[in-house]
């Protein structure tokens, strides 16, 4: 059996991740000829979880656009362990982990419905400037306000 762990390290004094959990039930639209969630649509329940916990956090396409910045993944990783069938109630839970960096790392966990790990996941997504398209080296004023209400614990309330 492959370890399930952490996809980013974290650092001593570091805030605990901000997580969120999304309940759905998989459709017949989401599955293959043999009733089993098709490997590509586990991005799209990162997706689900992924959007509550933007909302969360204040990183809204509405305040992207407001501030002129956008955050593209740049990369994306699923790890498959038990599948998902049809009708099947599961949970996906996302984790946005502390980083120091103009970059949002942010972790997923299915679970089916007895609780068993069905995948596990990541993605990074880095700050660009959407008029001029250069990369943000430091990190953008809007995610810059969003840590400074993560290091005083306004998400874990």
């Amino acid at each position: 059996m492959r370890r399930r762990k952490h996809y980013f390290n974290t650092l001593p004094g570091d805030p605990a991740p901000v997580a969120v959990e999304v309940k759905r039930k998989l459709r017949f639209s989401e599955v293959d000829a043999l009733a089993i969630a098709w490997h590509g649509r586990y991005l799209q329940f990162f997706e689900d979880a992924h959007t509550e916990l933007m909302r969360k956090v204040g990183l809204t396409y509405e305040n992207y656009g407001k501030s002129d910045i956008g955050a593209p993944i740049v990369q994306c990783h699923v790890d498959y362990y038990i599948p998902l069938v049809l009708d099947e109630e599961f949970t996906v839970r996302a984790s946005l982990c502390w980083s120091d960096g103009a970059r949002l790392n942010v972790e997923y966990l299915i679970l089916n419905e007895k609780g068993e790990t069905a995948a596990t996941g990541y993605t990074v997504q880095m700050f660009f400037h959407v008029r001029t398209h250069e990369p943000y080296l430091l990190t953008p004023p809007l995610f810059e306000a969003c840590r400074e209400r993560w290091r005083k614990g306004e998400f874990h309330a």
